[in-house]
């Protein structure tokens, strides 16, 4: 028997309905994947059933898809040393990250049963931390989701984005080299599907951010982008008051309350995340050519550095 976490009846009926999942198909489905990553010379992957079925979910029992995936998700693991290679928690850099609460999964779920994640985008002090931390940290976070949030896994996630305070520094922060390389690895090596970006409270300028971000989403990713200006209330008919924090006139912990809670959480996978160093790829031994960054993350066209009066 697969060793992974029996969904709850809503969340099987759901992975069922809209993921194709069948139980009596899992255990086969799992063994191939396992099968072809002892094949790859190239990779030095995990092999835990709980974390080969976020990416079969997430893949939507897709097994050619699910390859490529995992195939994406550790090169990206090489490709992007900034994210990937220091990784301890208790780093004291990545401590004032983390006590940042830039960005917070929150408890509970909205009404069809999506993950809401809250990302305050201009909660750090850009003076001391760069943008490059910044999704450091997402990763892992992200990384623990990979292995804890069936939710997440199975019915998507749905991000609300708070611009508030946001200034010139933060902005110039936002080099399309950067987002380029966070938007590639996020969207081509984890099992994400991302059903909504609500943006609120909008900075000067947004347009111009909003620009960049887009010009390196997928098609149905930016026609899930919603902007609502400082009209919480209009964010109330999309994301629901119980999963949001008090600070945002919800009935969830605080942010702060929140904050404590994730950076406890992240602290405690220490030891999974200094492990997690070997798990890669090695380019040298890939059969034909190699990924390189340019192969990755060329920048096509020419982008400037955003600008702001």
């Amino acid at each position: 028997m697969p060793n992974i976490r029996p969904l709850s009846p809503e969340l099987q009926e759901a992975a069922k309905e809209e993921l194709g999942e069948d139980p009596n198909r899992i255990e086969k489905d799992l063994q191939h994947i396992k099968e072809w990553l002892k094949k790859q010379p190239h990779l030095t992957a995990r092999t835990d059933d709980q974390f080969l079925i976020a990416f079969i979910r997430g893949c939507k029992f897709s097994l050619e898809r699910t390859k490529e995936k995992l195939d994406s998700f550790y090169t990206m693991r090489t490709a992007l040393p900034e994210y990937f290679s220091n990784r301890d928690p208790m780093d004291p850099h990545m401590q004032e990250v983390l006590n940042s609460g830039t960005y917070l999964p929150l408890p509970g779920t909205d009404s069809q049963g999506r993950r809401v994640l809250l990302q305050r985008v201009a909660a750090y002090d850009p003076n001391k931390i760069n943008l490059s931390d910044i999704f450091k940290s997402v990763f892992l976070i992200w990384d623990i989701m990979l292995r804890e949030d069936d939710a997440g896994t199975v019915k998507g996630i749905v991000s609300l984005l708070d611009m508030r305070g946001a200034t010139v520094a933060h902005a110039m922060q936002l080099q399309p080299t950067t987002i380029k390389k966070t938007m590639t690895c996020f969207q081509e090596g984890y099992p994400v599907r991302t059903k909504g970006l609500h943006f609120v409270h909008l900075m000067p300028a947004f347009d111009k951010v909003l620009s960049l971000f887009k010009s390196f989403m997928k098609e149905k990713l930016k026609r899930r982008i919603y902007l609502h200006g400082d009209d919480m209330e209009s964010v109330y008919k999309n994301i629901p008051k119980s999963v949001l924090p008090k600070d945002y006139g919800g009935d969830a912990p605080s942010v702060q309350e929140l904050t404590a809670q994730w950076k406890k959480k992240v602290e405690s996978y220490r030891e999974f995340f200094l492990e997690d160093l070997k798990y890669c790829s090695n380019e040298k031994k890939r059969p034909g050519k190699p990924k390189t960054s340019e192969d990755l993350f060329g920048i096509e066209g020419s982008f400037r550095q955003l600008s702001f009066d």
